[in-house]
């Protein structure tokens, strides 16, 4: 097998649902990967299964891993090189516990052909340390504003605060436990400084 080959197999998929897509503020990480020939855009998918996707503090988007309940999700797939992903897993802090990197099936957006189409991928899932409170406590039918949606947009986006601008007194995590807990957590109005 030639480099070429090599190369290709080393390739994972990574469907992205968020920040990471084109027109997102986390898209720059990829345009530079695009640059080192790290990455490659495959084209918009939907997920097989529905999933709840809700946003947590500071209006960042979390894909919750209970298939069934939700919505199919659009998003973008990347085949992304070793070194694209230990960036990308940098960003989700999935050593951190924010996210974690799972399976999950999706198939082109517009359909394709029958069950060549399904593509098995990975995609940023809230870690399962939290996910099941975010879901009964921060999204829903009770929090987020009352449901769940199907794709994140410039309007679930709006109010997204980037990391670099949130505040520094409180980790990631506890931010996140402290909008779960929030009464307000409809409007990420908590004051955390």
């Amino acid at each position: 097998m030639g480099a070429a080959g090599k190369e290709e197999e080393k390739q994972a998929l990574i469907f992205t649902y968020g920040t990471l897509k084109k027109g997102f503020s986390n898209h720059g990480l990829l345009e530079n990967m695009f640059a080192t020939g790290d990455a490659s855009y495959l084209g918009p998918y939907t997920t097989l299964d529905e999933f709840p996707l809700l946003c947590g503090p500071f209006k960042v988007p979390f894909l919750l891993n209970f298939p069934g309940s939700g919505h199919r999700i659009s998003g973008e797939l990347y085949a992304v090189s070793p070194v694209a992903l230990a960036r990308m897993d940098e960003l989700e802090g999935t050593t951190k516990g924010h996210y974690e990197r799972l399976p999950v099936k999706v198939e082109p957006i517009g359909g394709g052909e029958g069950e060549k189409a399904v593509m098995r991928a990975e995609a940023y899932y809230a870690h399962r340390s939290f996910a099941e409170e975010m879901r009964r406590g921060g999204g829903g039918e009770e929090g987020n504003g009352g449901a769940f949606f199907g794709s994140y947009t410039e309007k679930e986006a709006e109010g997204y605060v980037k990391r670099a601008d949130r505040p520094q007194r409180l980790s990631f995590l506890d931010q996140i436990r402290l909008f779960i807990s929030s009464p307000a957590n409809t409007s990420n109005s908590y004051n955390t400084d």
